[in-house]
């Protein structure tokens, strides 16, 4: 389809920024689910529409919460919304996006009172706000408890148009930068087990990856992240110099299903049967996945307990 491109459009790189979601991700669904449906400009880009784009960001909120995209990509913006109102209403009793019981609900002090500084652009009054509550809960139950329902209000936030994308990125900046300082903030690790710490190729979602680690840390792991994106060859050589008893990766809701099992059978047949391999995040959780060989999180609340039962192995 041609038409004239305007303002209001967006081509596949801005989109993939402002929504979270990779190009071929947005390749696929245009191939597979005839949704989004972009235009083309004169040289046969795609070009997005605004409205296709907050359709976009609704689905990319939901996948979040463990929602699958044949599920969602049928379904208009009101339908959208209607679902996001539910989950926020099941969150907001005290529950999760999939009916367990959670952390307790955020109020004012937290998720509330974090989304009106970004409202107001208080970068510094935010960045404080962040490490009080941190200081107030302590990592774990920060990590843990605190940290997802304030992500779920402020993605939330974003996807119904109430901050900007920039405002989002801020966020997520401050966040990631407070749990580095709280992590480098730790006392000496115990050294066993030692994880190394990592995402597949096209996996860009750092948020994930830092949770995992100051947990980890917090347990007296010793952590080495060796950051996002990485092949399973060069992730192969790292447990080769840096000798982990784990390898540890993470996965936001929005990879692609099959992207990530094969990754994780490819590094597992790389790795040496000795080296555990840990496998967590969105699109994870949301599979129940069961892969031979591997170690398959439900939810991030189960990495104490993993960590103190692969010592218990060790101890055997």
């Amino acid at each position: 389809m041609n038409s004239n491109p305007s303002e209001r459009h967006q081509d596949i790189a801005a989109v993939a920024r402002d929504t979270g979601l990779g190009k071929d991700t947005l390749r696929v669904w245009e191939r597979r689910y005839g949704f989004p449906s972009p235009l083309r400009d004169a040289a046969g880009e795609r070009l997005y529409p605004s409205e296709q784009v907050n359709r976009l960001r609704l689905v990319k909120r939901l996948m979040d919460q463990g929602l699958r995209p044949g599920q969602l990509l049928a379904l208009d913006v009101a339908a959208l919304q209607r679902h996001l109102d539910e989950l926020a209403e099941k969150v907001g009793a005290g529950g999760t996006a999939n009916g367990e019981g959670g952390g307790p609900p955020v109020g004012a002090d937290g998720a509330d009172g974090l989304l009106l500084l970004l409202k107001d652009r208080a970068a510094e009054r935010l960045r404080a706000a962040l490490a009080q509550r941190m200081a107030r809960d302590g990592l774990r139950r920060f990590v843990m408890d605190t940290l997802p329902s304030m992500n779920r209000r402020i993605g939330d936030a974003w996807a119904a148009g109430e901050i900007e994308v920039y405002e989002e990125h801020l966020y997520t900046e401050l966040l990631q930068n407070q749990l580095r300082a709280a992590i480098h903030a730790l006392p000496p690790s115990l050294g066993k087990p030692r994880v190394l710490l990592t995402t597949l190729k096209g996996e860009e979602h750092q948020l994930g990856l830092l949770m995992v680690e100051a947990l980890l840390a917090a347990e007296g792991a010793d952590c080495v992240s060796l950051g996002p994106q990485m092949p399973v060859a060069d992730i192969a050589i790292a447990v080769v110099r840096t000798a982990p008893q784990i390898v540890a990766l993470s996965f936001s809701a929005a990879y692609p299903w099959r992207k990530a099992r094969d990754g994780l059978l490819e590094l597992r047949a790389a790795l040496p049967a000795a080296v555990e391999v840990w496998a967590g995040g969105g699109v994870i959780a949301s599979r129940g996945a069961q892969l031979p060989g591997i170690v398959c999180f439900g939810g991030i609340d189960e990495v104490p307990g993993a960590v103190a039962e692969w010592r218990g192995r060790q101890a055997g």
